[in-house]
């Protein structure tokens, strides 16, 4: 098969699109023929080594596609079922070896690129929407609005009836943010994030930032934060958030910190099932539509890292095999 490997930590050229060897679907496995591979700024941690990881390495986080073996002791899946997974292993590739119990159904009706490009990030949207409670008249301050996490948070919360408050880095992607359900855009390069935010709520804050930029936001995220509310940084776009004292958290309103991942909230099979079905929900009902943005041929993986990396993509992304 062809498949992604990286040999050695580093950029986009270490991204060896290259001639594997099959791989085997073992007890409790099966092996799935992936029609889509989803792209995500995780891909971009594991390349560099930001999030460690053991080298060689097939890359990637997750794909949909056609099961082609179930592995012994396998009664979950079947010959020519329709599967999705996130959290890899070697989604790069076209055919990936999954342990059954970490995979799930594809949605009916629901294309391998719309399934691919809503795993992971679809998955991550719906463990923030219960991570906190919100509803109507809440307001909260969401970074990376137009992004794949973005663009499939905004319209989940909406629906919920919370007003989102969505930062973007230009015109364009504010254009895309109102449009997804932002009630307001802010430009980052451009507005002082929590003065703005402040003047839009009055003076009182916001409930809860979503924060997956990380370094460069974190601090304008604590400051548009009302009393007890919760700063929620789960990604390092911009590079890991530094230590924080937690005496900082009590002097800005006896704030709440947490930095969640997703697999804590899919840590056994009935919670990704639960997980899985209330994401199949909300996008075969239209609450949310998922936007594939852009396109890729697997062997140009160094290409979408690349626009990733440097902020050029919107919505969600996929690469195919």
């Amino acid at each position: 098969m062809h498949a992604v490997m990286v040999s050695a930590p580093g950029g986009p050229e270490v991204l060896d699109y290259s001639e594997q060897p099959d791989p085997v679907a073992g007890p409790g496995e099966i092996l799935i023929r992936n029609e889509a591979i989803g792209l995500n700024f995780v891909d971009i941690y594991q390349r560099t080594g930001l999030y460690p990881g053991e080298f060689p390495r097939i890359l990637g986080s997750e794909a949909a596609g056609t099961v082609e073996v179930v592995g012994p002791g396998v009664t979950r899946f079947k010959v020519g079922d329709r599967a999705a997974f996130v959290g890899g292993p070697a989604s790069y590739a076209e055919l990936s070896a999954v342990k059954a119990d970490r995979a799930f159904h594809a949605a009916p009706g629901v294309s391998a690129k719309v399934a691919a490009a809503s795993g992971l990030k679809g998955l991550t949207a719906e463990y923030l929407t219960r991570i906190w409670p919100v509803g109507p008249g809440d307001t909260v301050l969401l970074h990376a609005a137009a992004g794949g996490v973005g663009t499939l948070l905004s319209q989940w919360l909406a629906h919920l009836g919370v007003r989102v408050i969505g930062t973007v880095g230009s015109a364009a992607k504010a254009k895309l943010a109102r449009a997804q359900g932002c009630a307001e855009v802010i430009l980052y390069d451009q507005e002082d994030v929590a003065t703005r935010v402040r003047e839009l709520t009055g003076g009182a804050g916001v409930k809860v930032v979503y924060d997956s930029v990380g370094k460069s936001t974190f601090d304008a995220s604590l400051a548009s934060l009302q009393r007890r509310g919760l700063m929620v940084t789960f990604g390092n776009a911009s590079g890991p958030v530094p230590p924080v004292e937690p005496i900082r958290l009590s002097r800005a309103g006896s704030l709440f910190l947490t930095r969640p991942t997703l697999y804590d909230y899919i840590a056994t099979t009935d919670e990704l099932d639960a997980a899985a079905a209330r994401l199949s929900e909300v996008i075969t009902s239209g609450v949310v539509t998922v936007k594939v943005d852009q396109e890729w041929p697997l062997s140009k993986v160094q290409d979408a890292h690349r626009a990733m990396a440097a902020r050029e993509t919107t919505g969600a992304s996929v690469m195919i095999p």
